[in-house]
């Protein structure tokens, strides 16, 4: 599903008529976060989360903190949903056997970095984790599940949409108030570049003690020649114009673009009907790193993917957050 335009735009006629659903909304989401006690397992485990629905940045950020970890010695390992796969776990995954319809597509975005756990029971998958070698589990989402203790939360925002209007959904993008979800944070991590940075840290207000740290998404060099490249561009994430205005940033002629809904299928007859848009006008098919995990084998020699990882404006900060916890 494609996230609606007026989630990102002030109050008006939708957000308030949908307002008494989204009080339902973050009703529930309070009731079950009431549930308890929450388990601890014995290791530290940090919880990349958010407030708003869709994409703002966890995978990256799951990438980074796993890196981060194995620098300070530790053996981290991820433990997620799997969100759209078919496995109820706990298992291990294995990019050589598993594909994205069993495990859902950021697992197999991070398990090159860490081993990966896809459970629906996240406190059954954390326990598997440390059976399985991890002395720290770093949970791919789950900010609002009440099964688990965490020893850290990260909250990630994208900069550049904040937190949208200011509602719970159906009547914004929020999973729940924005009060609510900070004050459970013990930090928030903004994604975006500068002025967008700026933006942000000007329309909303957050709590004077709680650590707020910056970073972006940068390309990583594959020795494509993206100034002289001619392509066209599909993504299915959730801020897809994001996708395709990087690719401009790289100086790439962006001949077409196609935004498709986040975690969307690429069945094969709309991968050819792309290839053939693509060829039709003498370019290059190019996707993001997380589409092209769902993209069939025989296929992806013919569509190029951008990666992209995170960089911290004050790294130090970020470090010391987990210094503490393990």
């Amino acid at each position: 599903m494609r996230a609606p335009a007026f989630w990102y735009r002030p109050p008006g006629l939708w957000s308030t008529v949908l307002s008494p659903l989204g009080a339902l909304y973050a009703l529930g989401t309070r009731s079950r976060l009431k549930k308890g006690p929450r388990e601890r397992i014995g290791i530290p485990v940090i919880c990349i989360g958010n407030i708003n629905a869709g994409g703002t940045g966890k995978t990256p950020t799951v990438i980074a903190v796993v890196e981060a970890l194995k620098a300070l010695g530790k053996t981290p390992h991820v433990v997620t949903r799997g969100y759209g796969g078919s496995l109820e776990g706990p298992v291990q995954v294995d990019v050589m056997t598993h594909g994205a319809d069993e495990t859902g597509d950021e697992p197999l975005l991070i398990a090159p970095f860490a081993p990966v756990w896809v459970a629906k029971d996240r406190a059954a998958g954390a326990h598997a984790a440390k059976s399985g070698g991890a002395d720290v589990v770093v949970l791919d989402d789950g900010f609002q599940n009440p099964a688990l203790d965490y020893d850290l939360s990260i909250v990630v925002v994208d900069a550049g949409r904040g937190f949208g209007n200011g509602h719970v959904m159906p009547a914004g993008p929020l999973r729940e108030p924005v009060g609510q979800g900070l004050a459970r944070a013990d930090a928030v991590l903004s994604i975006g570049p500068e002025p967008a940075q700026k933006r942000f840290s000007g329309t909303f207000d957050l709590p004077h003690d709680l650590p707020h740290l910056t970073a972006r998404l940068d390309p990583v060099e594959t020795g494509m020649d993206w100034p002289s490249s001619r392509v066209f561009a599909f993504a299915g994430i959730g801020d897809p114009e994001k996708f395709f205005a990087t690719l401009r940033s790289l100086g790439a002629d962006v001949v077409g673009t196609r935004p498709l809904d986040d975690h969307q299928p690429l069945e094969r007859p709309l991968l050819t009907r792309l290839l053939a848009e693509a060829k039709a006008q003498s370019a290059q098919l190019v996707t993001t790193e997380k589409d092209a995990v769902r993209i069939p084998q025989d296929l992806r020699p013919e569509i190029l993917s951008l990666p992209v990882r995170l960089k911290f404006d004050a790294l130090d900060d970020f470090k010391g957050l987990l210094e503490k916890v393990v």
